[in-house]
């Protein structure tokens, strides 16, 4: 590359650096987070080998446990454990604020602007990008640096932990990637984004999928995840499986300078369609649904996927509580018949659907501030619309995708339900699935208050999502008591296919979710925008 070409790059490094620093912050928090507290956790909870044998075994086994965190090579030691716990989830962290961070840095800029004031200085054509995909693997690297360290200092083993956080820097080197190609395929940066993150989830479904199915073991190396995988720390410290997302890395940086060279300054390869002569925005509801139109879209055909994957265990799950009772302490507990195991797991597989379904709900809100903060709600709030009425409309979108997101899920489940023999019909899931939604409400609820009352602690708007995942989860194997396993909304949901089923729990849960939205609403009429 001519030098010409990446002119001023390292200053212009070292100001996004600086600029940007805070948000790398998340994304090296939550692998540090996840690896730390299962060496320090971990020994506490299974202290015996006995314990963690059993333990082992159980997860081992899980077939929706192993969709999430992949394969458990290793459960009897410390760092076996932290590495089955870690490596997908901080992966996945790291690669999401890669993306994050690329696209922002790329069309981002291009979006709002700044890109055009840089370039009326001493700037090349490729530097912008080198700056990009330079930041997004600077905060990868550094995840792996403090990750591994902190993680040996707590009693990790140096050689696991240090292979688990190259890891991560594996993934976010190869999302980095990613999004520079993404960058100057989308329209704009959002939708970039959104290619690189829905790329992401692709491949992590695709990847927990087949392990579960135990399929063979060439499928792994198609997948650019599973060779990450494939480095088992702990577990065999594999380094060879590290040089394909190096190679990978560096093809789909390549690729992007190539594309670049070959689009328009500000237009992806995908062309934004040009709007219409006259705005027919008359409210809004209408504003909101039409900002969130394909994020719902992507949403929904996401969840006829997990809704499919789901089903398909729904088939096995006899053979795998006979095989081995300890699962039903994860998915089934207190069930004391078969048809019982059956109909508590699918209230824990929709659990975890609706989960995932808030995921978008919370994204419908944390996207309210973006527009405060990109100056694109003043001018609406500007007209006639009353601020209640502008954060209920978009309130209302991002309670209404979720609900709609889980009931297509357990409608699909309801298909292969009423296929399997499992003394459950299609209705038991659509009900079930029907049950689950106040549960997701409460944590949209939650970031409906953080965004409305307190945005500047945006980042605890994902608390609920955060906390339900953890106790949903893990909570039951960590033998967690029912007061703290009660913190998470998707504890309430009762088994609709039991007769005694109450829904007391989902009662105390939606009025938690009125409060939430109360303090959302009080909060949003008071403060200043942004």
């Amino acid at each position: 590359m001519a030098s010409a070409e990446i002119a001023g790059a390292g200053p212009l490094l070292r100001a996004s650096v600086r600029h940007n620093v805070r948000s790398f912050a998340p994304w090296i928090l939550i692998p540090i987070a996840l690896s730390v507290s299962s060496v320090i956790v971990y020994p506490l909870l299974f202290p015996d080998l006995a314990e963690r044998q059993s333990f082992g075994a159980t997860i081992g086994s899980n077939p929706a446990l192993g969709l999430i965190f992949g394969p458990a090579f290793d459960l009897t030691t410390t760092d076996g454990f932290n590495a089955w716990r870690s490596l997908a989830l901080g992966g996945f962290a790291v690669a999401l604020g890669a993306i994050f961070i690329v696209t922002g840095a790329s069309r981002g800029q291009e979006d709002s602007g700044q890109a055009e004031l840089l370039a009326s200085g001493v700037l090349g054509r490729q530097s912008r990008l080198v700056t990009a995909v330079v930041m997004g693997i600077l905060m990868s690297t550094v995840s792996v640096v403090i990750t591994g360290v902190i993680t040996a200092l707590c009693g990790g083993g140096w050689g696991a932990s240090m292979i688990l956080g190259i890891g991560f820097t594996a993934m976010g080197a190869m999302f980095a990637g990613v999004a520079a190609v993404t960058s100057q395929v989308g329209a704009d940066a959002r939708t970039a984004s959104s290619i690189a993150v829905a790329v992401l989830g692709i491949l992590f479904v695709l990847r927990g999928f087949l392990y579960s199915i135990e399929a063979p073991s060439w499928t792994t190396w198609i997948n650019p995840l599973g060779w990450v995988t494939e480095t088992r720390p702990a577990s065999g410290d594999h380094w060879l499986p590290l040089i394909y997302p190096v190679v990978l890395t560096v093809v789909l940086v390549a690729v992007a300078f190539a594309l670049q060279t070959s689009r328009d300054f500000g237009q992806g390869l995908i062309a934004a369609r040009p709007g219409p002569s006259r705005g027919s925005m008359r409210s809004p509801l209408a504003l909101a649904m039409r900002l969130n139109r394909s994020p719902a879209l992507s949403w929904s055909i996401a969840f006829i996927g997990l809704g499919v994957v789901f089903g398909y265990f729904t088939g096995s799950v006899k053979d795998i509580f006979a095989s081995n009772p300890a699962l039903t302490e994860v998915f089934a507990a207190g069930a004391t018949s078969p048809d019982e195991l059956s109909s508590s797991f699918v209230v824990t597989i929709l659990s975890l659907a609706g989960i995932i379904a808030s995921i978008c709900g919370v994204q419908t809100m944390n996207r309210l501030r973006t527009e405060e903060l990109e100056d694109r709600a003043e001018p609406v709030l500007a007209t006639a619309v009353g601020r209640i009425q502008y954060l209920r409309s978009n309130a209302l979108i991002a309670f209404a995708v979720p609900a709609v997101c889980i009931l297509v899920a357990g409608v699909v489940m309801g298909i292969f339900l009423s296929f399997n023999d499992l003394g459950l019909t299609f209705g038991d899931g659509v009900r079930q699935a029907s049950a689950t939604v106040p549960a997701a409400w409460t944590v949209i609820g939650l970031s409906v208050a953080v965004i409305g009352a307190r945005p500047a602690v945006r980042i605890a708007s994902w608390a609920g999502v955060l906390l339900s995942f953890v106790l949903t989860l893990l909570g039951p194997s960590f033998k967690l008591p029912d007061w703290a396993l009660g913190f998470s909304p998707f504890w309430h949901v009762p088994n609709v296919a039991v007769s005694s089923a109450s829904g007391l729990g989902l009662l105390w849960v939606s009025l938690f979710t009125v409060g939430f939205l109360a303090v959302g609403v009080v909060g949003f009429r008071r403060r200043d925008t942004p």
